[in-house]
């Protein structure tokens, strides 16, 4: 039996596990999910449809919990909710925004009619749908910066938390409908010359919700303990439980982070800025004092004699290009089989989670894929990125997808269509931007 569960899943196995349901050696749970990570399924991924109705660029796309609405924001400032199914618009309203709307997600267990949101302008809103399509918006709290992202305490209709450019991270609840500054995200030792960290990313803990990442403008991915931020009176200066880096890139002061993920089994998923997309367990942490492993990092680099530390390193997930937006990373898969980012090139890239082998490139953009959002319960999967729509992909192609190219082979495309899409003075313009924020 646990040969026959470790096995990939392929069209004749699932032709078997048909066979073996039908004659109830295989409970129906167990069925679905094997089927719904097949690779056959992600070599099928074929676009079903757009959804065209933003007036700008889409930052953001979430589904609810149950999977039938897809909330989207956008450049345009509003917030569009569609039955995906039928690509029409259920409800499309403005955020009250100022500026670009970058997050935008559905409040759990509230019939999809709490909306939170942040954005460029810093601001952090909530909606509620009164009914009649009509729609009150107001306004929560503020970051000084760019608001990039904010996580929905799992399960509740109530708690989530924001993080902003300004280094700060914010508890709400709706109920009480004021923030809570819970700390101020600082640099390690030696980086005066920053006050703060720049936050893009954040990300809670699926098995403990007490746990919290935050990531942005240095090479640390920073996990805090909820419960230390509110009752430690030290803790309010940002002192993480734990740190999570490559050990090549400690001290490395030309790389940022710009998406966070976890898996259902608390596996820390981290894409960074001009480099690779790196998964780590709970153990491969550097603990709370990250600056002794800084310490001992520029030790061995002065010393070729001493031996670095054989700490196991995380798996790396290499071949998209991460260099011009604050592009997102997350699971794909009904047990996180699969990781799936964005690229520069405007494809989006699907890896094999358990060796890093890459197994499926597509085209999904003219410019820049961002974001790419898979349903709660079946193998579909939501992008969106410059372009002004919403793709829908669906395993419904009748061939299977030929193996993607060699990743150097695919390296010399994604130069060439970069610079078709910009200028050299924009993209240096648009690396600078984005350098300045750490």
């Amino acid at each position: 039996m646990m040969k026959t569960r470790n096995r990939e899943p392929t069209l004749d196995t699932a032709v078997l596990d048909i066979c073996r349901r039908e004659l109830g050696r295989l409970s129906t749970r167990n069925f679905s999910r094997r089927l719904a990570s097949s690779q056959d399924l992600v070599l099928r991924l074929d676009l079903a449809r757009n959804l065209d109705e933003h007036k700008g660029c889409v930052n953001t796309v979430s589904f609810n919990q149950d999977g039938d609405i897809l909330v989207s924001g956008s450049d345009d400032r509003r917030v569009i909710l569609w039955d995906w199914e039928t690509g029409s618009v259920k409800l499309s309203f403005d955020s009250g925004h100022t500026n670009n709307i970058f997050q935008a997600k559905i409040m759990p267990g509230t019939d999809e009619r709490s909306i939170v949101t942040c954005a460029a302008d810093g601001q952090v809103r909530h909606a509620t749908i009164l009914g009649c399509r009509k729609v009150e918006a107001k306004y929560l709290g503020k970051h000084q910066g760019r608001a990039h992202k904010l996580a929905i305490e799992p399960g509740s209709p109530h708690i989530f938390y924001t993080c902003g450019e300004d280094g700060l991270v914010q508890h709400f609840d709706l109920r009480t409908g004021k923030p809570t500054e819970l700390l101020t995200c600082q640099p390690v030792r030696g980086r005066n010359f920053r006050q703060v960290v720049n936050l893009n990313a954040i990300a809670i803990d699926p098995w403990n919700p007490n746990l919290f990442v935050v990531a942005g403008s240095d090479e640390f991915t920073r996990l805090y303990d909820i419960r230390s931020c509110r009752y430690d009176a030290s803790a309010a200066f940002g002192k993480p439980a734990d740190y999570f880096c490559p050990q090549h890139l400690l001290g490395d002061e030309n790389v940022g982070i710009t998406g966070l993920g976890f898996s259902n089994e608390s596996e820390l998923l981290v894409s960074y800025s001009e480099e690779q997309i790196y998964l780590f367990s709970k153990e491969m942490g550097w603990g709370s004092n990250v600056n002794a492993a800084l310490d001992d990092h520029l030790a061995v680099e002065s010393n070729s004699e001493m031996e670095s530390d054989t700490k196991p390193g995380p798996q790396i997930f290499k071949g998209h290009m991460n260099c011009m937006t604050v592009k997102g990373v997350s699971f794909f898969g009904p047990n996180c089989e699969y990781v799936v980012s964005g690229s520069d090139c405007g494809r989006m890239f699907i890896w094999r989670k358990k060796d890093s082998e890459l197994v499926r490139v597509m085209e999904a953009d003219k410019k820049v894929v961002n974001c790419i959002q898979s349903h709660p319960h079946t193998p579909m999967l939501a992008s969106s990125g410059i372009d002004r729509d919403i793709k829908i992909w669906t395993p419904t192609a009748l061939e299977r997808a030929p193996p993607p190219s060699d990743i150097e082979q695919l390296r010399p495309k994604i130069n060439s269509w970069m610079h078709q899409m910009m200028s050299p003075r924009d993209m240096a313009l648009q690396l600078l931007s984005l350098r300045s924020q750490r």
